[in-house]
């Protein structure tokens, strides 16, 4: 890998094929790498299983038909509780699932990082979750303690999708909101990862602008960078920007339509992520 790894989102996703399994960093409407899910709707890549603690990522993606299967712990819009698109999916029977316990979730992103075939939890255990995915299995301790536990299974990715504030040229991320969102889990998981951010920034100013807490994600596990400023757009990236509720809100009545939804995707995810902006720029003049 080369030392500078910027590349557009467009050529991010050039990598990416039919059929891979994907993460997509990020929780629900928040911090979401919309920018290069936007681009993926623009590929031809189809037929993916999609690892995530969902939100208007998989609502786009499942829309688009191109999930086979989704693994998550949940599909939401925070402020909206369900993901209209994951639903309506869900209801037609157009997507399998497994929906993991959130630590279950974890805990399987941790065993890919580790390179592990699945790692030992007591989440789970007396829950509906063995019950609705049979496909689970329990170990026993070996020790004094004989303990029966699940043996969650690695969440082993192709690729992931990650969305930061910040990034070097050389792959190195940082956050500056309330919560890593396990995105340095996400790409650790992962054979690849690409990372958009809202700025690319000089190594040096990572200090000055949250300290060395707050760089989340190892050049040594990113294959690409992407500055995209706005890129999660609609979802939150704290501190740049609050979620877009109204446009959040727009999206979501389109999705109960069909007419509608043609019309939201003719006039905002029919043309680049320029577009795109230009697009939502008129949408936030006429809603003021």
């Amino acid at each position: 890998m080369t030392a500078d790894k910027r590349m557009t989102a467009d050529e991010a996703v050039s990598h990416l094929e039919s059929g891979m399994t994907i993460g997509i960093g990020g929780w629900g409407s928040r911090r979401k790498p919309m920018a290069l899910v936007r681009a993926l709707l623009r590929s031809d890549v189809t037929g993916l299983t999609v690892v995530s603690y969902g939100g208007p990522d998989v609502g786009l993606l499942a829309a688009a038909g191109r999930v086979r299967k989704l693994v998550a712990a949940f599909t939401t819009l925070d402020s909206i509780p369900l993901e209209p698109h994951f639903r309506a999916a869900r209801q037609r029977g157009e997507l399998e699932l497994t929906e993991l316990d959130e630590a279950m979730f974890m805990w399987g992103l941790t065993a890919a990082a580790h390179r592990l075939p699945f790692l030992p939890v007591r989440a789970g255990l007396g829950s509906d979750v063995m019950t609705a995915c049979p496909e689970l299995r329990t170990v026993v301790s070996p020790y004094e303690d004989g303990e029966e536990l699940v043996a969650v299974p690695a969440l082993t990715l192709d690729a992931a999708l990650v969305h930061l504030n910040r990034a070097d040229a050389r792959g190195n991320g940082q956050y500056l909101g309330p919560d890593p969102y396990f995105d340095d889990l996400f790409c650790e998981a992962a054979r690849e990862a690409y990372v958009s951010c809202e700025r690319v920034v000089d190594s040096a100013e990572f200090a000055a602008s949250g300290g060395p807490q707050t760089l989340l994600v190892r050049r040594a596990c990113v294959n690409g960078v992407v500055e995209a400023p706005g890129g999660a757009h609609f979802t939150s990236c704290a501190p740049d920007y609050e979620r877009d509720e109204a446009f959040q809100a727009a999206y979501a009545r389109a999705a109960a339509d069909p007419a509608a939804w043609r019309e939201f995707t003719g006039r905002f995810l029919s043309g680049d992520e320029d577009a795109y902006h230009a697009a939502v720029a008129d949408f936030t003049r006429e809603a003021a």
